[in-house]
């Protein structure tokens, strides 16, 4: 299984959390690929980025962003096949960005949120949570979720535990 990362907007392909995330999906045997976007703020144009590798993919893959990689994520979830997304602090129903509706393909999604976000509301993220009918975790942090960051690991690792063990019972 390989797990594709999407940064944020004013983050990069190995900020704290991606390289804290990406070290757990390596010991529980995953590959890591985490895309540069730093070219561009467009997440449209970062969406067709991820889709121009998803679409390449033959092996089951998950998708996790942060941010408006979250975002990014989760509209290439709605054209192929991911097993599971995992996304941080979703820039989600943001009045610029094209879409403001979500259909993911993905039936297991998880979302973490930091209850005093200063820049995405937590109550996009519940929003969003309702309509997929999916999990979500909210807790004490701000948009980065540094001060919750072991928590986003333990989160992240029974997560990407739980895909990893359906991707092996699926034929």
């Amino acid at each position: 299984m390989k797990v594709y990362f999407s940064h944020g907007k004013d983050s990069g392909p190995w900020g704290t959390k991606i390289k804290m995330l990406s070290a757990i999906t390596t010991e529980l045997g995953c590959e890591v690929d985490s895309i540069d976007y730093t070219d561009t703020m467009d997440p449209d144009l970062r969406v067709e980025r991820l889709m121009g590798l998803l679409n390449q993919e033959d092996d089951s893959f998950v998708l996790v962003g942060s941010s408006m990689g979250a975002y990014v994520s989760l509209v290439a979830s709605e054209s192929v096949d991911a097993s599971a997304l995992f996304l941080m602090a979703p820039a989600l129903y943001i009045p610029s960005f094209k879409k403001q509706q979500y259909h993911s393909k993905c039936a297991h999604i998880e979302i973490v949120h930091g209850w005093s976000d200063e820049i995405i509301p937590a109550e996009h993220s519940i929003r969003y949570a309702k309509e997929a009918d999916c999990t979500l975790h909210l807790i004490s942090a701000d948009h980065s979720l540094r001060a919750a960051i072991e928590t986003v690991a333990d989160l992240f690792e029974r997560f990407l535990g739980r895909a990893m063990s359906r991707t092996r019972q699926d034929p």
